[in-house]
């Protein structure tokens, strides 16, 4: 048995969404429990409702809608993503996981089918990190990896506290913040965010596993002056250490693998004014590889590189790692339903490591794991410039509902049923 979802609904659906935080570029300013996000959250709440669905919301804000199965004693699938952006990210980004999922139970519905297992749908509080960190933060905490308390103590960058945010936009639920049962399998939904599937003229992504990954910060402490009467040589410059050390971030995934990346992507000085020499200088780090083993290296590398550094220019420094994620290997029988559902459907498919984190990365510690990937045009994500064709979008929703069905065990109803 195969289905296809409503074309135009999904489309319709998708555009809905995107109006909520849009931005002049035709992206979205989303970010994770601000007053868009409430928005978002209302709206989708209310789509739950007008599907009929079981809605509840976690002390975590983490959204989820049930659909019952047949058997009181079979395991739910749970399919989402989330529905948060990145400042000035795209519209498809998790948008189109959670939007996807909804979409497979309104055409469950349309088609009359019952599963045997329920199907839940969610949508995950702060996937990207990028106003609160860690990210994967809601997934996180209701996987166990992280503790629920100190995530409600963490604060962004104006030291507005988690927690007192979660109340404030009336998204701290009072169901727990962890599975309440055993989880048959999870599917998630995400553009590729990557050149992979383009470059190979394929459709849809396979995703085999994701990617392990390092970020942390490091904060070079100098000696402000005046940057005209102050001799070189009697200089402590922080920003000199910290743009060796960028230097580097960009140099060593090109002597680990062919699949190692580094980024610097923050940069604060202080007090940052061109006629001041720098006083106090913060960077990050970010490393991400299929192999653990090279993550640490990657990790060890530039612990050295900030030593040196800061050694040669006289500054003292401090680190931190903020977050690290192991690799994860998605389960094999996920993995199959969704390359069996691609080729039910005609489409082009290849296996895919993800190169990207996301909430499945916390969800194949619950149970059995996969993820599809639509196209991304250019590899481009996280910038208004995003971009997934609706007919790439489609093929994916329909992969991701047909090897939902294949995990729930769908069956079509009787006239009298």
């Amino acid at each position: 048995m195969t289905i296809a979802l409503d074309e135009e609904r999904f489309i319709s659906t998708m555009r809905e969404q995107a109006e909520i935080g849009a931005t002049d570029g035709g992206g979205l300013y989303r970010l994770t429990l601000s007053d868009a996000d409430r928005e978002v959250r209302d709206w989708f709440g209310e789509r739950l409702a007008e599907a009929g669905l079981d809605v509840r919301v976690d002390e975590f804000g983490n959204t989820f809608g049930r659909r019952p199965g047949t058997d009181p004693d079979a395991a739910p699938v749970l399919l989402g993503s989330h529905l948060d952006s990145q400042p000035y990210g795209g519209i498809y980004d998790g948008q189109l996981g959670v939007i996807a999922a909804l979409e497979f139970v309104r055409t469950l519905d349309d088609e009359g089918i019952e599963t045997s297992h329920p199907v839940e749908i969610v949508n995950w509080t702060n996937e990207e990190g990028s106003r609160f960190q860690p990210a994967m933060q809601g997934s996180g905490v209701w996987a166990g990896a992280h503790e629920i308390g100190a995530e409600y103590d963490k604060t962004d960058s104006d030291g507005v506290r988690l927690g007192d945010e979660l109340d404030r936009i009336g998204y701290r639920g009072e169901e727990p913040a962890e599975p309440r049962e055993a989880y048959e399998a999870y599917l998630e939904l995400h553009i590729e965010q990557g050149p992979y599937l383009e470059e190979n003229e394929r459709e849809i992504g396979v995703v085999t596993g994701i990617v392990g990954f390092t970020w942390g910060e490091i904060t070079f402490y100098g000696e402000a002056d005046h940057s005209g009467p102050t001799p070189m040589h009697y200089r402590r410059d922080p920003l000199v250490a910290a743009a060796d050390v960028i230097t580097a971030i960009r140099r060593i995934p090109g002597t680990l693998g062919e699949r190692t990346v580094g980024t610097t992507g923050y940069v604060d000085v202080q007090p940052n004014s061109i006629n001041t020499i720098p006083g106090e200088v913060t960077i990050t780090w970010g490393f991400r590889d299929p192999d653990d083993a090279v993550v640490e290296t990657a990790y060890g590398q530039v612990l050295d590189e900030a030593r040196h550094a800061a050694e040669r220019e006289g500054v003292e420094y401090e680190h931190e790692e903020r977050m690290r994620a192991s690799s994860v290997e998605f389960a094999d029988r996920c993995i199959d339903a969704v390359g069996g559902a691609a080729e039910d459907l005609g489409y082009d498919d290849m296996r895919i490591f993800s190169g990207a984190g996301h909430d499945a990365t916390h969800l194949a510690d619950v149970c059995d794991t996969s993820m599809v990937f639509a196209v991304s045009e250019n590899g481009k994500s996280h910038s208004e410039e995003e971009y997934t064709s609706w007919e790439d979008c489609y093929a994916a929703a329909n992969t991701l509902a047909n090897a939902g069905l294949r995990l729930a065990g769908g069956n079509a109803r009787t006239e009298d049923g």
